[in-house]
């Protein structure tokens, strides 16, 4: 890219914790400069210098002074992160994605359409060919794109990094921590001190867009893979970080080293392309029997390399470890961020603007995808 071309992008639900998320990471990206916040209602027409700001790292001077804008389809540029509730993510991308702009979603209601990518770019970059399929079919001039829910993101790493042993039965039981359920979150009475053993709807999303991630593109349609998940999901007093405890049971049973050396060696489209996003190793291995922890290892790779540890046999099914991710970042704000990178590195965003285009310029009409990106 020439210095001085990048994308302008907005972010619909800018005000919450996954939305402040994108903002921060976006402050100095090289390929896209934040010009649009679009919130509820209630936040419209603020300066979102004088918001509540829910994250320990500053707010981006660059953004104190945009003024936050309903979430309506109008003045909004073409690329738009959206970090919505989902109660209010259907309806809203929906009408984005006609109105020509592309949508890169972190809300879970598109997530299973037959037509809209579930991307994770180290695992499934080819699913993108999806867009085409959706453009067809809907006769949208844009398009929604959607990373998983972040239990499942670090879960898919660890099994795509296991594809040749062919994982057939997988038992994770999920240890999330309390900014997952964003802000302002849970009572500090029902938390603290304590474990809650269900969280609404995690377990399905586990079970099911797990296996629509690992699955074959098959014409129209994604052919899941027939992996078979069992998740138990519970809430503990840990600020950042999802923890999973996995058992695995191969096709091809491997060597303990093989697994080992598996892990270390997963890789992707994001690192081949040099996508900014994109940690040097998504996957790490930490050596120690108390290994990962939250407060040790979740700032790998800028919160999106996923530590593993504690890889043994197991006596009912063949292997298990323990994963660890940063929730809001590798399994949000960041898996949005690389989502359009590749959308940017594949060619389904067109080419840049130029340095002299005036900034925040909003979607036209007759926008939309650039054409079919190239797969990995």
């Amino acid at each position: 890219m020439e210095p001085g071309q990048c994308w302008d992008v907005g972010v619909l639900g800018a005000t919450g914790l996954v939305g402040q998320q994108i903002v921060r990471r976006l402050e100095g990206h090289p390929w896209f400069r934040t010009c649009w916040l679009g919130a509820s209602e209630r936040s419209a027409g603020s300066r979102y210098g004088d918001l509540p700001w829910l994250l320990n790292e500053p707010r981006p001077a660059s953004v104190n002074d945009l003024f936050v804008q309903r979430a309506t389809p109008g003045q909004a540029p073409r690329l738009l992160f959206s970090a919505l509730d989902a109660s209010a993510a259907l309806d809203i991308e929906k009408a984005f994605a006609e109105a020509g702009h592309i949508v890169v979603s972190n809300a879970r209601p598109h997530r299973l359409d037959a037509d809209v990518p579930l991307i994770v770019p180290e695992v499934n970059p080819g699913h993108l060919a999806l867009l085409d399929v959706q453009r067809r079919q809907r006769r949208w001039q844009g398009a929604i794109v959607t990373n998983p829910n972040c239990s499942t993101v670090f879960l898919v790493m660890v099994l795509a990094a296991f594809r040749e042993f062919r994982p057939r039965r997988v038992v994770v039981t999920t240890l999330q921590a309390v900014s997952g359920a964003g802000y302002p979150g849970l009572p500090s009475w029902d938390v603290l001190g304590n474990v809650i053993p269900f969280i609404d709807g995690e377990e399905e999303k586990i079970q099911t867009e797990t296996a629509k991630i690992l699955g074959t593109l098959e014409g129209n349609s994604v052919a899941n893979d027939p992996v078979a998940v069992s998740a138990h999901t519970t809430r503990v007093p840990v600020a950042d970080g999802h923890t999973e405890t996995i058992s695995i049971e191969f096709e091809r049973p491997p060597a303990e080293e093989a697994l080992v050396e598996a892990l270390a060696r997963f890789s992707g489209r994001p690192q081949q392309a040099g996508l900014p996003s994109a940690p040097r190793s998504p996957i790490e291995v930490v050596p120690g029997h108390d290994r990962p922890q939250p407060r040790l290892d979740l700032a790998r790779g800028n919160g999106m390399t996923v530590s593993v540890g504690r890889i043994r046999r197991c006596p009912v099914l063949h292997y298990r470890l323990v994963a660890l991710g940063h929730n809001t970042v590798r399994g949000a704000a960041g898996a949005a961020l690389l989502n359009m990178e590749l959308l940017a590195v594949d060619g389904w965003l067109g080419p840049p603007p130029g340095a002299g285009t005036p900034s925040c310029e909003p979607a036209l009409a007759t926008g939309g995808l650039a054409g079919q990106g190239g797969d990995a």
